[in-house]
Protein backbone atom coordinates (compact mmCIF):
# COMPACT_ATOMS: atom_id res chain seq x y z
CA UNK A 1 0.00 0.00 0.00
CA UNK A 2 1.36 3.30 -0.98
CA UNK A 3 0.56 5.21 1.82
CA UNK A 4 0.67 9.50 0.97
CA UNK A 5 0.75 12.64 2.76
CA UNK A 6 -3.01 12.97 2.35
CA UNK A 7 -4.11 10.61 4.78
CA UNK A 8 -7.83 11.02 4.22
CA UNK A 9 -7.67 9.88 0.59
CA UNK A 10 -9.76 6.14 -0.04
CA UNK A 11 -7.58 3.34 0.00
CA UNK A 12 -8.35 0.75 -3.12
CA UNK A 13 -10.27 -2.96 -2.33
CA UNK A 14 -6.65 -4.54 -2.27
CA UNK A 15 -5.35 -1.59 -0.53
CA UNK A 16 -8.00 -2.24 2.33
CA UNK A 17 -7.43 -6.19 2.39
CA UNK A 18 -3.78 -5.98 2.92
CA UNK A 19 -4.32 -3.14 5.70
CA UNK A 20 -6.73 -4.84 7.75
CA UNK A 21 -5.08 -8.00 6.96
CA UNK A 22 -2.06 -6.66 8.46
CA UNK A 23 -3.84 -5.34 11.53
CA UNK A 24 -5.76 -8.71 12.27
CA UNK A 25 -3.00 -10.24 14.45
CA UNK A 26 -3.09 -9.26 17.99
CA UNK A 27 1.00 -9.20 17.89
CA UNK A 28 1.28 -6.91 15.14
CA UNK A 29 -1.55 -4.15 16.85
CA UNK A 30 0.94 -4.48 20.11
CA UNK A 31 3.71 -4.10 17.41
CA UNK A 32 1.84 -0.59 16.03
CA UNK A 33 1.56 0.39 19.24
CA UNK A 34 4.71 0.16 20.63
CA UNK A 35 6.19 2.50 17.30
CA UNK A 36 3.38 4.66 17.34
CA UNK A 37 6.01 6.38 20.84
CA UNK A 38 8.69 6.56 18.23
CA UNK A 39 10.83 4.76 15.51
CA UNK A 40 12.83 1.95 17.50
CA UNK A 41 15.80 -0.98 16.30
CA UNK A 42 15.03 -4.75 15.90
CA UNK A 43 16.50 -5.96 18.87
CA UNK A 44 15.42 -2.93 21.72
CA UNK A 45 11.67 -3.37 20.17
CA UNK A 46 11.61 -7.36 20.55
CA UNK A 47 13.02 -6.91 24.51
CA UNK A 48 10.06 -4.30 24.30
CA UNK A 49 7.71 -7.10 23.18
CA UNK A 50 9.11 -9.89 24.74
CA UNK A 51 9.27 -11.55 20.93
CA UNK A 52 11.53 -13.76 19.71
CA UNK A 53 13.66 -11.41 16.60
CA UNK A 54 12.47 -14.05 13.90
CA UNK A 55 9.12 -13.36 14.90
CA UNK A 56 9.12 -10.29 15.24
CA UNK A 57 10.77 -9.49 11.58
CA UNK A 58 7.84 -12.22 10.43
CA UNK A 59 4.85 -9.73 11.82
CA UNK A 60 6.96 -6.70 10.64
CA UNK A 61 7.59 -7.77 6.93
CA UNK A 62 3.93 -8.04 7.35
CA UNK A 63 3.16 -4.51 8.60
CA UNK A 64 5.96 -3.06 6.32
CA UNK A 65 3.79 -4.71 3.47
CA UNK A 66 0.92 -3.67 4.16
CA UNK A 67 2.28 0.43 4.20
CA UNK A 68 1.70 0.54 8.18
CA UNK A 69 5.48 0.59 8.74
CA UNK A 70 8.49 1.36 7.18
CA UNK A 71 12.34 0.83 7.84
CA UNK A 72 15.52 1.98 7.56
CA UNK A 73 18.82 0.75 7.79
CA UNK A 74 21.22 2.71 9.94
CA UNK A 75 25.34 1.81 11.10
CA UNK A 76 25.73 2.84 14.66
CA UNK A 77 28.89 4.63 15.79
CA UNK A 78 30.63 1.11 16.28
CA UNK A 79 29.61 -0.19 12.85
CA UNK A 80 27.27 -2.28 13.24
CA UNK A 81 23.70 -2.07 10.86
CA UNK A 82 20.90 -1.47 12.83
CA UNK A 83 17.46 -1.87 11.25
CA UNK A 84 14.74 0.65 12.85
CA UNK A 85 10.65 0.97 12.27
CA UNK A 86 8.85 3.50 12.42
CA UNK A 87 5.00 3.81 12.02
CA UNK A 88 4.09 5.37 8.78
CA UNK A 89 1.29 7.67 9.81
CA UNK A 90 -1.95 6.75 8.30
CA UNK A 91 -6.21 7.04 8.94
CA UNK A 92 -8.53 4.47 8.83
CA UNK A 93 -12.27 5.22 8.59
CA UNK A 94 -14.55 2.21 7.47
CA UNK A 95 -18.15 2.45 7.09
CA UNK A 96 -19.95 0.19 4.69
CA UNK A 97 -20.41 2.92 2.27
CA UNK A 98 -16.58 3.61 2.08
CA UNK A 99 -16.29 -0.42 1.98
CA UNK A 100 -18.43 -0.72 -0.68
CA UNK A 101 -16.66 1.78 -2.75
CA UNK A 102 -13.19 0.13 -1.81
CA UNK A 103 -15.15 -3.21 -3.06
CA UNK A 104 -15.79 -1.54 -6.49
CA UNK A 105 -11.85 -1.55 -6.89
CA UNK A 106 -11.21 -5.20 -5.62
CA UNK A 107 -8.78 -7.47 -8.35
CA UNK A 108 -10.24 -10.35 -9.72
CA UNK A 109 -9.46 -13.32 -7.64
CA UNK A 110 -7.41 -16.04 -8.71
CA UNK A 111 -8.25 -19.90 -8.84
CA UNK A 112 -5.20 -20.78 -6.87
CA UNK A 113 -6.50 -17.93 -3.95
Amino acid sequence: MDVHADTRAELTGDELVKLLDALSNPQRVRIVASLANGRNYVSQLARDLRMSRPLLHLHLQKLEAAGVVSSVLELSNDGKAMRYFEVTPFVLELSPESIARAARTLSEKKEDE
